[in-house]
């Protein structure tokens, strides 16, 4: 809820918005690199001799001690963000019955990305990304305690719930970028699977527990819980990290520009570059027609026939599936053959959520179509593991000292776009109804995603066996 994008919990830590969106946000990945460097390439010793990467382990991820306290917090915050975030958006429905508030309440937090996010993220580059993470968390924490005041009118509520979202931009890029800092070769790639995938955990106890404690308690409980997980994590961050000098000081022996001219060359190493293009292209459409039906998830529980607890399971069925596709692609797939399954997973992922809506529409409500819908995004969320091979791919394209903003820019669309997705959702609910929403959805999603997908495995398929890499850090 509070800042923390689907992207960015994929998001969390993926170019997905589940996140984000968490989003959630882009993974880094260590090296200073040209574009188009494939799984395949060597890059630990900064060679370029095409030897296929070892696969890591959970554990050798596992025993990176400053990984352990990124993924911690981020884990014990993104529960608490869907605790409030289910809480509010079924408080709004409940008072208005109108899907269009309702998914506003749960797009706001997305727009903070769309309107400041490349700006925002530049700071990740700026300063010292292990003091951007700590200050933002502090910021949200005193933010979100305010939301859970009594009697704090609806407008305000939205109000702060902005204001909280203008934290998210730069603590996800600072996140995701320290993230090439702790760890390389293969466990990055696999700790990105672990951040995107348990990360949905979180997300569906966070779901469940929001629409159960609903029944007995007030939406300022999960607020104030989700403020202590910006406080935790704040204290554990600043325990756990080393500290590091601002990449963009270290880079640049001239002095630092402005925070535009930051911003400006991030959006100009992503529009200069085809792969990077391509990769931001599939995700950013991706994710739009993807999550677009979880704005509408209380008014789609209602016409199915299901209660605040309804909407809870509907909206943690697909990243419980994600959960699942996510490690299995990190301990069943060889690295250099991820990113092949990208074009296929998209098209299961999208045709799952077009099936449900269909299921929706022309079943009719009662509890064998609501589980039936809920089976389907299930499904939906096993072929969204395609964000972990782009994840990859995107970290390998991108300078070490232009990641901060270049996960600003990814994240920025991938939550403006879900942002945008949910309003839209939600306008159309109001006159076709939320079923054919889904349904829509998942089919003009099939059909707008496959220039962008041709384009981008044309990408794949010339991308240069070379690269240019910085050692990375170790323990």
């Amino acid at each position: 809820m509070a800042g923390r994008t689907r992207a960015a919990h994929a998001s969390q830590g993926a170019l997905r918005g589940r996140g984000h969106p968490h989003p959630r946000a882009p993974a880094g990945q260590l090296g200073r690199r040209r574009v188009g460097v494939p799984l395949t390439t060597d890059t630990a010793k900064g060679g370029t001799s095409g030897a296929p990467v070892r696969q890591a382990t959970f554990r050798q991820v596992f025993a990176v001690r400053e990984f352990r306290a990124l993924f911690g917090t981020f884990l014990l915050s993104a529960a608490g963000d869907e605790l409030a975030r289910v809480a509010l958006t079924v408080l709004v429905y409940a008072r208005t019955e109108s899907p269009l508030l309702a998914a506003l309440t749960f797009a706001i937090g997305y727009l903070p990305w769309l309107l400041g996010g490349p700006l925002l993220s530049a700071l990740a580059d700026r300063f010292p990304r292990r003091e951007v993470l700590i200050a933002t968390d502090l910021a949200r924490a005193a933010l979100v305690a305010l939301m859970a005041l009594p009697g704090v009118p609806l407008w305000l509520l939205l109000f702060l719930l902005f204001v909280v979202g203008l934290c998210a931009p730069p603590f996800e890029s600072a996140r995701s970028a320290l993230m090439t800092d702790v760890l390389d070769d293969d466990r990055y790639a696999v700790a990105t699977s672990i951040v995107g995938s348990t990360v949905q955990l979180a997300q569906v106890g966070g779901f469940l527990a929001g629409g159960a404690l609903l029944l007995v308690f007030s939406p300022s409980t999960a607020l104030l819980v989700d403020a202590a997980t910006f406080l935790i994590s704040a204290v554990w961050l600043g325990a756990r990290l080393q500290r590091r000098p601002a990449p963009a000081a270290a880079d640049d022996a001239t002095g630092p520009p402005s925070l535009w001219q930051d911003a400006l060359a991030g959006l100009r190493l992503v529009r200069g570059t085809p792969r990077l293009l391509a990769i931001i292209g599939v995700v950013w459409l991706g994710t739009g027609f993807l999550y677009a039906p979880e704005g509408i998830a209380a008014p789609l529980a209602d016409e199915l026939g299901g209660g605040p607890t309804a909407v809870g399971v509907l909206l943690a069925a697909n990243p419980l599936g994600l959960t699942i596709g996510g490690l299995g692609i990190a301990r069943l797939v060889p690295p250099h053959h991820r990113e092949r399954l990208v074009e296929p997973l998209v098209v299961l992922s999208l045709a799952a959520v077009l099936a449900s809506g269909l299921v929706a529409v022309l079943a009719g409500p009662g509890p064998s179509t609501y589980w039936t819908v809920v089976a389907l995004l299930f499904v939906s969320g096993l072929g969204g593991a395609w964000t972990i091979p782009l994840n990859v791919a995107f970290v390998q394209a991108v300078p070490r000292a232009y990641r901060g903003r270049a996960f600003g820019v990814a994240v920025s669309g991938i939550a403006g776009i879900q942002g945008i997705g949910a309003l839209a959702s939600g306008l159309a609910a109001e006159a076709v109804g939320p079923s054919m929403v889904v349904a829509l959805a998942g089919g003009l999603g099939m059909i707008a995603l496959a220039p962008v997908l041709w384009a981008y495995r044309g990408t794949r398929i010339q991308a240069p066996a070379t690269v240019d890499a910085e050692g990375a850090s170790r323990e």
